[in-house]
């Protein structure tokens, strides 16, 4: 089979452990870098060209799109999809993930726990949607923030009132949340791979952390899921139509609620704190997964 990951660096720590997964089991695998790449849209013969040589060959992509490049890391996704070619995560999956309203809005609809959050622009009603949300302490949330950048805990109504003016003066758009205060700074990272979660970890916020990126300086270690936490996880992930996903949760007092599912999910973090090869389990599933022909998008919307 040959693969194409769409990654921008061959170094990076997850492009790489997949790109030698696919090599280990007899793969033809490429990393393209998806900005070099443009495209021939035609209906005859549609193509993708990198470096000056057409991308007619690769029988499955695996997009690694960053959160940044997310419009034409999408296009060159699509433009994939129309050659037939097999997306592991497709460009509408991608897509939704990535705009954080509409992915709580189709989870909402599914059924799956989420945390009590509104949604503004300008308004100005502050006190209404501080109160829809139960008050202070809140989170308050930039649509366009990515790895907990522009998420700020505000722990007095003072304090929410004065973030969501300043969202309104510089015309943002934002969600405001309940504070999960029993999470104690804690999330979990569910990794699903097709409709099972094959590895999970409990990520700890630094001190006087509230966000429990790793970067941030928080720790990780491998947990065992909840049979509803797993539940949880792999309905969020096919909710967003998404065949590979992260799914982050707290534990509430009411179950697991969901903060994000990510379509690029890092697979540094999960592999060193759970011990799983993850990535082979990925390259697994596109081998047994992968027909020639145009992938079927898995929900409507």
């Amino acid at each position: 089979m040959k693969i194409g990951i769409l990654s921008r660096k061959a170094t990076l720590y997850s492009t790489r452990r997949l790109f030698e997964a696919a090599q280990e089991r007899g793969h033809e695998v490429h990393v393209i870098d998806y900005l070099r790449c443009y495209m021939n849209v035609t209906s005859n013969r549609p193509s993708v060209i990198y470096r000056g040589e057409p991308l007619d060959e690769l029988d499955v992509v695996i997009p690694r799109i960053g959160a940044s490049q997310t419009f034409y890391g999408t296009a060159v996704v699509r433009q994939f999809e129309s050659k037939g070619t097999y997306a592991l995560n497709s460009s509408l999956a991608i897509a939704r993930s990535r705009d954080k309203l509409r992915s709580m809005q189709i989870l909402a609809s599914k059924g799956v726990g989420l945390p009590v959050t509104g949604f503004a622009h300008a308004t100005k009603d502050i006190s209404g949607l501080i109160e829809l949300v139960g008050g202070a302490p809140l989170v308050v949330k930039l649509l366009e923030g990515t790895q907990g950048i522009g998420v700020v805990l505000c722990e007095t109504r003072k304090a929410a009132e004065s973030v969501i003016e300043a969202f309104r003066g510089l015309d943002a758009n934002f969600l405001v949340q309940e504070y999960i205060a029993e999470a104690k700074g804690a999330d979990i990272r569910a990794f699903v791979v097709g409709d099972k979660v094959v590895a999970a970890m409990k990520r700890q916020g630094a001190p006087g952390e509230f966000r429990s990126n790793l970067h941030r300086g928080g720790t990780a270690e491998r947990m065992r899921l909840t049979p509803e936490e797993r539940s949880t996880a792999v309905r969020s992930a096919k909710a967003m139509g998404l065949r590979v996903a992260g799914v982050d949760m707290l534990r509430s007092n009411h179950g697991p609620v969901v903060m994000e599912v990510n379509s690029s999910p890092g697979l540094e973090g999960i592999e060193r704190a759970t011990g799983v090869d993850v990535a082979a389990k990925i390259i697994d599933f596109v081998a047994k997964h992968a027909r020639p022909g145009t992938p079927k998008d898995r929900i409507r919307g």
